[in-house]
């Protein structure tokens, strides 16, 4: 299966890569103005690390609480195979029973698939829970081999393997997480690495799958972009010795702010996987969000029949009111001013055609339908909207119900008011300018 066989390069000393990560500054940006080309996969999907990295940045979930978000992940994929995974832990009681929940719904996305350590005690829970597969942990730059795990280059290796060959020999299908690639020697441990672990696929015949963990967010996009921190090359190079793309997942953090533009790109030049969380919760500054990924496939591959995009609302709904999310009122997609204007002049162009200030039809594909603030700047325009997208009525701007509401708002504004008109405000006025005749809310 492999197409080459790069071997392994075992140095008395780390490699640490002084050059990029200086420490005591920024981390450089290193071109070296090489391209690799793009390799889209033909399929693309997103598996889910909510209830792995994902609980590392908040209290745990409750399994009850699991279940219900795995239920709306599964109600986004519709079927479609999507999401096509969902990760666990499996080593207290909680995350055992949550994983029996989700098993015995029997559905065939997401798939439910564990996360261990690369030590054989861990890999007994696999087999206890009786599942397909499991992400296997595999540190792979010199900062996690020599400084943290104390181990050569060939001890690290032959340690992993070892772990990947036990889940083969029990028809589980092994998922190397290689742990901070980004900073990891690409040639001197990395190929070899890989290569060995084609050899055990081709030998097993089954998947031995590969993980491309970004653990500190270096990742860098742009194909101009040196190793180890060049995201095209990295996958690129893993592709040229005869891996699968659909083998091929990655997984980014968002340390330096490119979190879900590395996933993409990933995508692009040949992993078919990229590994998300939702709303981005995840250790540290947290994963590529999981809604973002769905919209992101949408606009490489095209609208997907079976998605249910409209669920993504009705999961930002539930975690912000039963798990005590704080979603940013501008966090994209779902954040409460997502499609929220509150410009006047904006307005105006929403009343004409949202098109013009809306980037997509928010209420057909989100069940968001586009909203404006009532501020100072509204002006008649902006409440004529808030109006009408609230009862059922179509009022001319100048209406003089629509005039005495805006001069509520201006004499709040003239009293030295800055924040915006709420909706509990707007509904009293609106009852008061409208008295008998207010017409019937909008369902």
């Amino acid at each position: 299966m492999a197409k080459k066989s790069p071997k392994l390069v075992d140095v008395e000393k780390p490699n640490l890569y002084r050059e990029m990560f200086p420490y005591t500054k920024f981390p450089a940006i290193v071109f070296d103005n090489k391209e690799v080309p793009y390799d889209i996969p033909q399929q693309i999907w997103i598996t889910d690390t909510s209830f792995r990295d994902g609980q590392q940045a908040r209290p745990p979930y409750t399994p009850e609480q699991i279940l219900k978000v795995f239920d709306l992940l599964h109600e986004i994929d519709g079927g479609s195979g999507l999401i096509r995974q969902s990760e666990f832990f499996l080593y207290s009681e909680r995350d055992r029973k949550a994983v029996e929940l989700c098993k015995q719904r029997g559905y065939s996305f997401p798939e439910v698939t564990g996360w261990i350590r690369a030590v054989s005690a861990d890999f007994k829970l696999v087999s206890q829970m009786e599942l397909k597969e499991t992400g296997i942990l595999a540190s792979a730059s010199d900062y996690h081999i020599f400084l943290k795990l104390r181990k050569t280059r060939a001890q690290a290796m032959d340690a992993y393997l070892n772990i990947a060959r036990a889940a083969l020999d029990s028809g589980v299908i092994p998922r190397c997480h290689i742990e901070d690639i980004t900073r990891a020697d690409y040639e001197g441990f990395i190929l070899p690495f890989a290569s060995e672990l084609m050899k055990l696929a081709e030998q097993f015949n089954r998947p031995v799958k590969i993980r491309l963990c970004d653990t500190l967010g270096f990742g860098l996009p742009w194909p101009g972009t040196a190793l180890p921190r060049s995201i095209p090359k990295l996958v690129h190079g893993l592709r040229q010795i005869g891996v699968p793309s659909e083998w091929l997942e990655w997984h980014g953090h968002n340390d330096l702010h490119k979190v879900q533009v590395n996933a993409v790109t990933a995508w692009l030049y040949g992993c078919s996987a990229a590994n998300s969380s939702i709303f981005g919760v995840g250790e540290r500054t947290g994963n590529p969000p999981l809604e973002a990924m769905v919209v992101e496939h949408a606009q490489i591959k095209g609208i997907a029949e079976k998605v249910n995009y409209p669920a993504i609302t009705e999961l930002a709904e539930y975690v912000k009111k039963e798990l005590g999310f704080e979603i940013a009122h501008n966090y994209p997609l779902v954040g409460r001013d997502f499609n929220v204007t509150r410009a006047g002049i904006h307005a105006d162009g929403l009343l004409k055609n949202e098109e013009i200030y809306n980037c997509f039809d928010t209420k057909r594909l989100l069940n968001r339908p586009v909203n404006v603030a009532i501020t100072d700047k509204a002006g008649l325009a902006g409440i004529k909207h808030w109006i009408e997208a609230r009862y059922k009525i179509e009022i001319p701007k100048h209406d003089p119900r629509i005039v005495k509401i805006k001069e509520k708002v201006d004499a709040e504004y003239e009293a030295d008011r800055v924040s915006a008109i709420s909706d509990e405000e707007m509904f009293v006025w609106v009852r008061e300018a409208f008295g008998d005749d207010l017409p019937p809310l909008r369902t």
